[in-house]
C-alpha cells in the first residue's frame, strides 16, 4: 500500500500529463477527490469520475489540453509531507504565481484554494501547489 496518497496521486497526474495522455487512475480517498475538486474547478483538469467494482473504487481523471496540444498543467508539487508538515497563514495565502497558479489548502473549511482560504480570512495545511 501506498504511505503518501496525495504525492501518489500528484506523480500519476504529473507522469500522465508529460505523456499526455488522455486519462490516468489514481487510488480512491476522500482527500485526493477534495484536491481534484479544486483543479477541476481551477481548469486545470477536465473532469474526473469515481469508478467501483469488486468492492474496490479508485479514480479516473481526464486530462485538460490546449488547442495546440499543451498540458493545461505546466507543473504540480506537493508541500506538506509526512515527514514535514507545512502550514501557512491566511495572509501567506493571498497569490500564487501571480495568480496563474492555485495551494491546494486543508482548512476546518474543508480542502480549498488558497485564493478562498484569503477570502475566509483562515489559514491551514498547505498540501500541494498548481500551475
Amino acid at each position: 500500500m501506498v504511505n503518501d496518497i496525495i504525492a501518489d496521486s500528484i506523480t500519476r497526474i504529473r507522469n500522465a500529463s508529460m505523456r499526455r495522455l488522455e486519462y490516468t487512475t489514481l487510488y480512491y480517498a476522500k482527500i485526493v477527490v477534495s484536491i481534484l475538486e479544486v483543479f477541476k474547478a481551477k481548469g486545470f483538469i477536465k473532469d474526473f469520475r469515481i469508478n467501483s467494482k469488486d468492492n474496490k473504487q479508485d479514480i479516473t481523471v481526464i486530462l485538460g489540453y490546449d488547442e495546440r496540444g499543451n498540458s493545461l498543467i505546466s507543473e504540480v508539487k506537493r508541500i506538506s509531507k509526512p515527514g514535514r508538515r507545512v502550514y501557512k497563514a491566511r495572509n501567506e495565502l493571498k497569490r500564487f504565481k501571480n495568480g496563474y497558479g492555485t495551494i491546494v489548502v486543508s482548512t476546518s473549511k474543508g480542502v480549498i484554494s488558497n485564493e478562498e482560504a484569503y477570502k475566509n480570512n483562515v489559514g491551514g495545511e498547505a498540501l500541494c501547489s498548481i500551475w
